[in-house]
């Protein structure tokens, strides 16, 4: 083997190992992303985070979207806040629709939880109801006329009638998959309805609204009205009640500017 060969191995090889060694020390320097917790609302589930959650995780932040039990506002955000006390650094809270009024609890008097996003959602004050908010403005289409009531024992399910799903829910998605959403869609306990919430974590902590313009469940017009009460930072689309789903990209942008 030639000298210059040699020399230029060995070069090499130092310069392989200087590189090895110098990524754990890069690595240890560069701040963790915050973990996103992304937490569905009626008559939905996670899967509808299904494209957020994989642009989110492209990007390298750690995702976690729980089942939201829809049992109740006092119930619903102390199961969360029990999953949000099994994590560890900051995190950033995401919901949709009634899952606003989850984070809202369940984020109060947690200091890891720097950022809530709200997408189409409630952004109750204390004492706020799901209807006072809902019905607050004309245009929302999921009245109690649109829902079927199925007792359980401990009280009943309210779900939407199959025939109203789409345009009140998801009308700016195809027929087939607003169709498997109707049919797999998790009810909300009725005594919900009811219940008041309690202090509202955006006093305290950081908040961004995404508001769908089109929303047949939430007007646009009461969503603007809780960002503007919450001092949220606003983002419009053109968008269905599920706008995660039609708008993942302007969802997923949001997050990421909360999460810096």
């Amino acid at each position: 083997m030639t000298t210059t060969r040699r020399t230029l191995l060995a070069g090499t090889a130092a310069a392989a190992a200087g590189a090895v060694l110098a990524q754990p020390e890069a690595l240890a320097h560069r701040r963790p992303e915050p973990t996103v917790v992304l937490v569905h609302g009626a008559f939905a589930d996670a899967s509808g985070w299904h494209g957020v959650a994989a642009e989110l995780a492209r990007a390298g932040y750690p995702v976690i979207a729980p089942p939201n039990p829809l049992r109740g506002v006092a119930a619903d955000a102390a199961y969360l806040a029990s999953i949000l006390a099994t994590l560890s650094g900051p995190l950033v809270l995401v919901a949709h629709s009634y899952g606003g009024m989850v984070i809202s609890n369940a984020a109060t008097g947690n200091a890891n939880v720097k950022a809530l996003v709200y997408v189409a959602a409630f952004a109750p004050d204390e004492g706020d109801t799901v209807p006072g908010l809902q019905y607050r403005y004309p245009g929302s289409q999921v009245t109690p006329e649109a829902l079927d009531f199925r007792p359980h024992p401990t009280g009943a399910d309210a779900y939407i009638k199959k025939e109203l799903f789409r345009d009140a829910f998801a009308g700016d998605l195809p027929k087939a998959t607003a169709s498997l959403m109707w049919a797999g869609q998790r009810p909300l306990n009725a005594s919900t309805f009811e219940e008041p919430s309690g202090v509202p974590a955006w006093r305290t902590i950081p908040s961004w609204y995404l508001a769908a313009r089109n929303d047949h469940v939430i007007p646009v017009a009461a969503q603007r009205f809780m960002a503007q009460r919450a001092g949220s930072r606003v983002t419009e689309v053109a968008a269905s009640h599920v706008a995660m789903m039609s708008q993942p990209v302007a969802t997923v942008d949001l997050i990421m500017r909360a999460a810096r």
